[in-house]
């Protein structure tokens, strides 16, 4: 039987087909929201024969939203239905679905909405992320938007150390970061700095100064870590001599930058003028002869005697102290009481050669003196003196040059050298009153200086000498 149906009859079988809604689940839909995942599930749906759309609405009333209307958070459905386009919902209806940019879409692609009111299938959009990246020894960076899609990502590195590779990363599309991971390397050297340079003025007699410092301070720029320090030049605390010097430190830091500072330690000695010796003398000096400190010594050549001050010392003020002394021709005394007060005036001072003959007229004796008399230069250049004994008494002489003896004196000084009158003899006397040489027989003046320079000189008097040698060519 057919069905009429009035325009107020199809109305009301419509909305006793519509379903009831509730505000906070939507009946047969399928679909209810899920804040936490960003997600909409659906009823997986049997196989269904394929509808007749046209004999269906024309059987009963058209219902426009048959299914819930698709909402995917961070992303967009895109609906295509049978009826047109102004129905999203209603039965048939095909979605197509897609993210945002920065999220990827996690389950179907495409949905259908099904005559059991529902969509043929579920799916939400996941924000898209990279892994997070590892920290980089000595160095850290920044992101723009964390581990986020287009998230870039700047490097930076600890003082001291330098970025070697990419400065930035972004994260891309398909999860990955662009580019490489860098590496913060240590370039730099350490800082050192070195004490001041410094003078120093010699102490009193010394060439030298001690000088003292402290340490430099180093620092290293990237760790801090210093693994060496060495030193170029001399300890803390040595003696420096007069002069500049350089002292140089070098820092080593464990990447094995290195880095060098330097100072000057400068010492200076306070120095007097040089003193000359004096006439018929020499000087004897301690440490350099002219510096602070030192002391000079006035010595006379044999045969003659210092009158003045016998020293003189450098001061501070760099000036001597004192004045020179001068040497002046040795004063014999023969108006003494002994020939031991005679031979007192000698002491240190001069080497005697003492001649005995029993008469003027003897051979050897005139010989000797004849020989002796061409080589006073000689016998000065070694402080030798001559004393003359020759014939007998009462008419013996006794002489040094033109300066007789008392026969008392010559009586004496027989005795006390062994000294005969019968026959020719001849004793050499070094400076300490010592017998040294007897000669029975003339000898040539080379003779005796060659004794004299091998076996009695002094150091004071071989450098003399030495300094000497042609005065008397």
């Amino acid at each position: 039987m057919a069905v009429q149906l009035t325009r107020r009859g199809a109305l009301s079988l419509l909305l006793f087909l519509t379903p009831a809604v509730t505000p906070t689940w939507y009946a047969g839909s399928g679909y209810y929201p899920d804040e936490s995942y960003n997600e909409v599930y659906a009823e997986e749906v049997p196989q269904a024969p394929a509808l007749d759309y046209r004999a269906y609405f024309s059987s009963i009333a058209a219902v426009p939203r048959w299914c819930y209307t698709l909402n995917i958070q961070d992303g967009e459905a895109t609906c295509y239905s049978p009826r047109g386009g102004n129905y999203h919902s209603s039965l048939g209806t095909r979605c197509e679905l897609s993210c945002d940019r920065g999220f990827r879409l996690i389950g179907r692609r495409s949905v259908q909405c099904l005559p059991s009111r529902r969509w043929s299938g579920t799916a939400y959009c996941r924000q898209m992320r990279c892994h997070a990246l590892p920290f980089i020894t000595s160095g850290t960076y920044t992101c723009t938007s964390g581990v986020l899609l287009d998230s870039r990502c700047d490097y930076s590195c600890a003082s001291g150390y330098h970025l070697e590779g990419d400065r930035s990363r972004i994260c891309m599309e398909d999860g990955r970061w662009s580019g490489g991971e860098p590496v913060c390397v240590d370039i730099d050297p350490p800082k050192i700095r070195c004490p001041h340079s410094r003078e120093k003025m010699a102490e009193p007699e010394k060439l030298t100064a001690r000088v003292y410092w402290d340490p430099p301070l180093v620092k290293d720029s990237a760790d801090g870590t210093i693994t060496r320090v060495t030193l170029r030049g001399p300890e803390p605390g040595s003696h420096f001599p007069e002069g500049e010097h350089v002292v140089r430190y070098t820092a080593y830091d464990r990447a094995y930058n290195r880095a060098s500072c330097k100072f000057i330690v400068k010492v200076q000695v306070r120095r007097c003028p040089t003193l000359k010796p004096p006439q018929h003398g020499y000087l004897t000096c301690t440490s350099a002869g002219d510096n602070y400190g030192a002391t000079c010594e006035y010595h006379c050549d044999g045969g003659y005697e210092r009158q003045g001050t016998p020293s003189r010392v450098c001061q501070s003020s760099r000036q001597w102290s004192g004045s020179p002394p001068i040497c002046a021709p040795m004063k014999i005394n023969v108006n003494v009481n002994s020939a031991a007060g005679l031979l007192d005036q000698f002491y240190e001072k001069r080497r005697l050669l003492i001649i005995s003959a029993p008469d003027p007229s003897n051979r050897y004796y005139k010989m000797q003196i004849s020989m002796l008399q061409q080589s006073i230069c000689g016998l000065d250049l070694r402080h030798v003196t001559i004393i003359e004994l020759v014939g007998q008494p009462p008419q013996e002489v006794g002489r040094i040059r033109e300066q007789q003896l008392s026969a008392s004196i010559i009586e004496e000084l027989r005795q006390f050298q062994r000294l005969t009158r019968s026959y020719f003899n001849m004793v050499l006397i070094d400076k300490q009153g010592i017998d040294r040489e007897r000669y029975m027989e003339p000898v040539t003046p080379e003779e005796i200086f060659t004794f004299i320079d091998d076996y009695l000189l002094s150091n004071q008097e071989l450098t003399q000498r030495r300094m000497q040698r042609d005065i008397c060519e």
